[in-house]
């Protein structure tokens, strides 16, 4: 159980990390009814510590801007997770923000004692991370821009370039942006197109804000959403198979890009398309459960060639 100080040190964070909370969603993270959170904001404001109160129904709490907080102390623990974090970020293809991270990192450093020092240099030595390659070079600015647009809920015209080089202008509403196998992707409603859509930030040519604004679905999974947008590309050919196994085991075990999985008659329904049967077979081979080829009759005849290669290989050794 938290202590009235712990609790007020809780909400100073909070109100540090996000730039805008309601005083409902505040007094739930912290455990606490509305009058009590009150009490904390008086105490927050005799520490001398500017918070700005906005009433009504979008009404809430946020730090005054430009106010400058006291230095943050991190635990050893939180410092370790910072010099992973920031490690992480080099491959995120951000070119731009490179010097900025290798600053941060040797700033870090310089202020952690000797023993953390020796941990998180050892940490750097020994460890790497297998992300996906960056395929594309990213533009912050881009980046920076549509994440403010995802927070403000501000709606943003593009010029966009697609795969075919066909070029759209589009306003969008765009609910969340993902970093997915190399590129980064803003995913939200297109008004072109009156649905659900993905960008790839590479191919943005322009972006404008504009001033109108838009409510975001609550359930919404932009991650999700690119998936299931990346699995149901129109390639070439239409592929459908029966799993013997579970939802669970199908996930672990294929690609994301491969198809839409669902679970159907004890088993597992795959619904997918491809440019590239023998790709798609090469996939199968590798599966620890069984499986049934429904459609294309091509698909079996392409697995059966590769299968033949396998056995033909494993007899010459």
């Amino acid at each position: 159980m938290l202590n009235p100080t712990a609790r007020v040190l809780a909400l100073l964070e909070l109100l540090q990390t996000h730039r805008h909370l309601s005083g409902g969603d505040l007094a739930n993270r912290l455990g606490v009814d509305r009058r009590t959170l009150r009490r904390y904001i008086r105490t927050l404001e005799e520490l001398g510590i500017p918070v700005t109160t906005e009433r009504g129904c979008h009404g809430g709490y946020r730090l005054m801007p430009s106010f400058k907080l006291p230095p943050l102390m991190f635990t050893a623990e939180e410092s370790q997770a910072l010099a992973l974090g920031l490690k992480s970020a080099l491959h995120l293809g951000l070119s731009e923000s490179v010097p900025a991270v290798e600053s941060a990192r040797a700033k870090l450093e310089r202020v952690m004692p000797a023993e953390l020092q020796q941990r998180v240099r050892a940490l750097d030595e020994s460890t790497r991370l297998a992300l996906p390659t960056t395929h594309a070079t990213n533009n912050e600015q881009l980046l920076g821009l549509l994440a403010t647009a995802t927070q403000e809920r501000q709606r943003i015209r593009l010029d966009y370039l697609d795969g075919y080089d066909q070029a759209s202008k589009r306003v969008l509403n765009p609910y969340g942006l993902v970093y997915h196998s190399g590129h980064w992707y803003v995913s939200g409603w297109c008004h072109l197109r009156r649905d659900l859509r993905s960008f790839r930030l590479d191919r943005i040519c322009d972006a404008v804000p504009l001033s109108a604004t838009f409510d975001r679905p609550t359930d919404f999974d932009a991650a999700a959403h690119l998936i299931h947008s990346l699995a149901s590309l129109p390639r070439a050919t239409a592929v459908a198979l029966w799993l013997d196994t579970d939802l669970e085991s199908a996930v672990a075990e294929l690609d994301p890009h491969i198809g839409l999985l669902t679970p159907a008659d004890s088993g597992v329904a795959l619904h997918g398309r491809t440019d590239s049967l023998s790709w798609f077979a090469r996939q199968l081979t590798r599966l620890p459960f069984d499986f049934r080829i429904v459609e294309p009759a091509s698909l079996r005849h392409e697995l059966h060639r590769q299968a033949t290669r396998l056995q033909r290989l494993a007899e010459a050794d």
